[in-house]
């Protein structure tokens, strides 16, 4: 859970935050009985604590079909990621990976970690590939297909121009939209989303993270992984990795504010998608992840701490949005509160200073234009009242009782395994 000093700053943070300790610890008991999708399972909730959590709001039939969708997809990102792998080695895997999915007796040991037992064991994830319908399983081998040569062609040519990078985050997101968007129809649940929208939904979360993780991607040992377009940084630095460099800070925020800007083209598409979505769970699983880019873009926009660590949202705030977001009256105050964060750190010198406030007004004004509530309750806007010491006591007296009754339930359960 958020950490103590987190939650004093911030106590309106703690009941969503218990609430989603409370859903972590319920979808791990949850766990199905059956080997390989306990396996599959039980490796989501390791490689991707908050997908694992956000894949809870889908009807089982479905959320099986995504569950193997992200599984095999982070395979394959795993043989595509291995900058150890010789090229003349990876090329044919990642070309060929649609088959593998069909093939029980199918591994490549490679990874690090969870990855590196996901890979040592992926006959767990075929068998679950096996058992879902058709339609599903038609869908994840198309979409894998698709993605596994794009990532092949991308090993051998680096991310020169906007539209290279464009292209490149179509291979390995953009395609995620267009193969969710399949299975969502398969279910039967929704109508079949534009390729152009589904598009845009994974470029504006892949676009996020390759800007927030540069420090990590730039760093990767023993190759560096450089997603940045040439177009765009060459304007500011003569090297990508000149941007981490405290002499470059200046022009490293510029070419961040110009990566953000890029990135922000995409959001009335992905306001477009969530507003033509008619089951609730299928909304939930999709706006949550795109209110948490906006708000990771409002954070990293003009933030130097890209270049030096880690910036995200604090845990507290994305069990806000979890726990919030419920309609795309939910969707259109998030959206509009984090671009009024972002509209707040422009600096009219920045040389996209004029860019970027016209695409952060045409977001703000989709928002209004949606008819958005002026009585609610903002992401960022000090609305919180001003909690009494006593309040705070009492916060943490219940957070101790808590954290005692899920003690005494695991010795509990620690003893019944001994005596069994």
């Amino acid at each position: 859970m958020g950490s103590l000093g987190a939650i004093l700053k911030h106590p309106g943070d703690f009941y969503p935050l218990m609430k989603l300790k409370m859903a972590a610890s319920n979808a791990e008991k949850r766990i199905p009985p059956q080997p390989h999708w306990g396996f599959c399972y039980s490796m989501l909730h390791k490689v991707s604590r908050s997908f694992a959590l956000v894949i809870q709001q889908l009807g089982t039939e479905l959320q099986d079909a995504v569950c193997i969708f992200y599984l095999v997809l982070r395979a394959l990102d795993t043989v595509e990621d291995d900058t150890s792998i010789p090229t003349d080695v990876k090329v044919p895997i990642l070309k060929a990976f649609h088959q593998h999915v069909y093939d029980k007796a199918w591994h490549f040991s490679c990874g690090t970690k969870e990855y590196k037992v996901l890979m040592d064991q992926f006959h767990h994830v075929t068998t679950a590939f096996l058992e879902l319908g058709k339609r599903y399983q038609e869908a994840i081998e198309d979409i894998t297909k698709r993605m596994g040569a794009g990532m092949a062609k991308f090993i051998c040519k680096e991310v020169e121009t906007v539209d290279d990078y464009d292209e490149y985050c179509h291979y390995v997101a953009g395609l995620v939209g267009l193969g969710l968007s399949k299975l969502f129809h398969a279910s039967g649940a929704e109508d079949l989303a534009s390729d152009s929208l589904s598009n845009s939904m994974g470029l504006f979360l892949q676009k996020t993270n390759i800007i927030r993780d540069y420090l990590e991607d730039i760093n990767e040992i023993p190759k560096s992984r450089m997603f940045w377009p040439r177009q765009i940084w060459s304007k500011y630095v003569n090297k990508l990795e000149d941007l981490k460099y405290e002499e470059n800070s200046e022009k490293a925020v510029q070419c961040l504010n110009d990566m953000v800007t890029n990135a922000l083209t995409h959001v009335e598409d992905c306001l477009t998608y969530m507003s033509a979505l008619r089951d609730p769970s299928i909304f939930r699983f999709c706006a949550i992840p795109q209110i948490m880019a906006i708000g990771t873009l409002a954070l990293c926009y003009n933030n130097i701490e890209v270049f030096r660590g880690v910036v995200k949202m604090r845990r507290g705030l994305t069990a806000k949005v979890i726990d919030r977001t419920r309609t795309m009256v939910d969707v259109y105050g998030a959206f509009y509160d984090f671009s009024c964060m972002l509209k707040s750190k422009v600096d009219k010198i920045d040389p996209n200073a004029t860019k970027t406030l016209s695409r952060i007004e045409a977001t703000q004004k989709a928002c209004r234009d949606a008819g958005l509530k002026n009585k609610r309750k903002s992401y960022i806007l000090p609305s919180e009242p001003r909690y009494s010491f006593v309040l705070v006591v009492v916060l943490l007296i219940i957070l101790a009782i808590l954290l005692a009754q899920l003690f005494a339930s695991r010795s509990s359960n620690y003893c019944e395994f001994l005596s069994a």
